[in-house]
């Protein structure tokens, strides 16, 4: 059998769909392996050029199979189905990967160590904790009104009036309905302990971590978004120039052009969507703030909302902050205001 130049892999909980050609291209392996009996087929396999999905556990085989030697890249979904052939299967999806790594203008994701991929799991269990919080303060609202009672607006408030309904006897709330409120009550105190944890965890990593204090200098950037770019940003020297991460992040608008006619819409909201939400979050503190000062970037803030509005400036400045953090993240400088 010819040697294996090219390995597309399909990987799955349990079962690896195998798919190597040789550098003629010609196909010499299709192979269903196990998981075990995959390591050590990886093992014993020569170095050579491996592709796979970006998907759950591919960032752990890209390290591992570095280690072995091997060029393993990853590759976006939407990029492999163009070269799936007929119905989609495990052996055409992995014939399709084998396809696609070998083009020479793919775009490959970029690589990242564990240590970013645990501040990243940081950010999402941080994000889901305060998703279940909101979902648990609508939950409580509702109850409350099948008992004709309207909830403040403001989570403290909301609290303060649960308590004052579990510790009053003349509140229109039966003994069913507090049973309820306080088992909900309960949930969300919990809730906002692990919350509590998961800031606690990326202090540490904020103080940890001395490109996160060049981060912050940018005004709209805090320390929740410098941790989250960090673990979320690839080796920046992937991006020729601040526009590239911007538009990887979906920053910039979006394109329908044709016969020489330039036609642009609103951004792409392509990337990452916590990180992009992050930075246009942070866009509209510095828009709310920029009404009391006189300073160059301010006044072109001011400007950018009074003739496209509160909202497009607050994209505007996110896209301006992401050019910024490549250049700081390049050049290891800090922000200094015009």
């Amino acid at each position: 059998m010819d040697r294996i130049s090219v390995l597309g892999v399909d990987l799955a909980k349990n079962v690896f769909q195998l798919h190597g050609v040789s550098e003629r291209g010609q196909v010499v392996l299709r192979r269903k392996l196990s998981r075990q009996g995959f390591k050590k087929f990886m093992a014993n396999l020569e170095p050579c050029l491996v592709g796979m999905e970006a998907t759950s556990g591919s960032r752990h085989w890209q390290r591992e199979f570095k280690k072995l030697g091997h060029d393993a890249r990853l590759i976006a979904p939407q990029f492999v189905k163009p070269f799936v052939k007929s119905d989609k299967n495990d052996v055409n999806d992995a014939e399709a990967i084998c396809e696609a790594v070998q083009r020479p203008s793919m775009r490959f994701v970029g690589e990242k160590t564990l240590e970013q991929q645990e501040i990243q799991m940081l950010h999402r269990v941080r994000g889901s904790l305060i998703a279940y919080r909101t979902e648990l303060g609508n939950e409580i609202r509702a109850v409350l009104s099948d008992y004709e009672v309207v909830a403040p607006q403001g989570l403290a408030r909301l609290r303060e009036k649960v308590l004052e309904i579990l510790s009053s006897d003349q509140s229109p709330v039966s003994e069913v309905g507090k049973s309820i409120l306080g088992s909900l009550l309960e949930q969300w105190s919990n809730c906002n302990e692990q919350l509590a944890k998961m800031d606690q965890h990326l202090e540490k990593v904020f103080e940890k971590h001395e490109v996160c204090r060049r981060l912050v200098t940018i005004p709209g950037v805090g320390p929740i978004t410098a941790t989250a770019i960090v673990g979320t940003v690839p080796d920046i020297g992937g991006f020729k120039s601040g526009r590239h991460l911007s538009a990887w992040l979906g920053l910039v608008p979006k394109q329908n052009s044709s016969g020489g006619k330039h036609r642009l819409s609103g951004i792409t909201k392509r990337g990452d969507t916590y990180l992009r939400t992050l930075l246009i979050h942070g866009g509209r503190s510095v828009v709310r703030a920029s009404a009391k000062k006189t300073d160059k970037r301010s006044l072109w803030v001011i400007a950018k909302a009074k003739t496209r509005g509160k909202n497009k400036a607050a994209v505007a400045v996110a896209n301006k902050n992401a050019r910024v953090i490549w250049k700081i993240l390049k050049t290891d400088q800090v922000y200094r205001a015009q």
